[in-house]
């Protein structure tokens, strides 16, 4: 069973949301990989990126209230559109705080937790796409679920690293904040895996 047909455009608005925070996820690990002197070139772009997703997400709230009849209920068109929303935010956020904060160099651990949130991203998006294909997407949602737990536990051993090794509080301070920022990210990434198996299992 299709949940959200090819001619239903809030699919449409799903993929393109997802897609977004794809190339978010993408630019803010290879910034980091690349070092501070690459950091505030992505930021400025992931930015723009933040800024379509706003222009998508108010596009398929004003159709929400002129559609009568819609694929799957409008509760849940609202809630997943609203939780892609809340990751490309939080990716957002997490790239000025890197910008703003200039870590020098930037710790492993930053660089682990955007590979994370970018194997979310991905995940989300093969999830997306198999119900676009009417194909079985819960595996998708059991990975986000896994890499979500994943970056729970490498913050706390690196929080709790950080209070045993570095002396100064400022650097201290700001290492736990993008931590947990990217932390945060990967929990938002697991909301939207939660309300499309809760979708998938409501529709079946």
């Amino acid at each position: 069973m299709r949940l959200l047909p090819r001619q239903e455009k809030f699919f449409n608005s799903f993929v393109k949301q997802v897609r977004l925070i794809s190339e978010a996820s993408r630019l803010l690990l290879e910034a980091v990989k690349d070092g501070n002197s690459h950091l505030s070139r992505a930021a400025v772009r992931i930015q723009q990126l933040e800024h379509e997703g706003d222009e998508i997400i108010h596009d398929t709230f004003t159709r929400l209230n002129q559609t009568f009849i819609t694929p799957i209920d409008p509760e849940d068109i609202h809630s997943l559109s609203s939780r892609l929303d809340d990751v490309l935010d939080g990716i957002e956020d997490a790239a000025y705080r890197m910008v703003a904060y200039r870590l020098e160099p930037i710790p492993p651990t930053v660089v682990e937790l955007c590979q994370v949130v970018y194997d979310c991203a991905l995940s989300l998006e093969k999830a997306f796409e198999a119900l676009d294909k009417d194909k079985k997407l819960l595996d998708h949602c059991i990975e986000v679920n896994r890499l979500e737990d994943y970056a729970d536990q490498l913050v706390r051993r690196a929080v709790a690293d950080l209070f045993q090794q570095e002396t100064d509080p400022i650097a201290l301070i700001k290492q736990k904040e993008i931590y947990e920022f990217l932390e945060d990210t990967t929990d938002r990434c697991e909301d939207v895996a939660d309300v499309l198996q809760s979708v998938v299992v409501k529709n079946s």
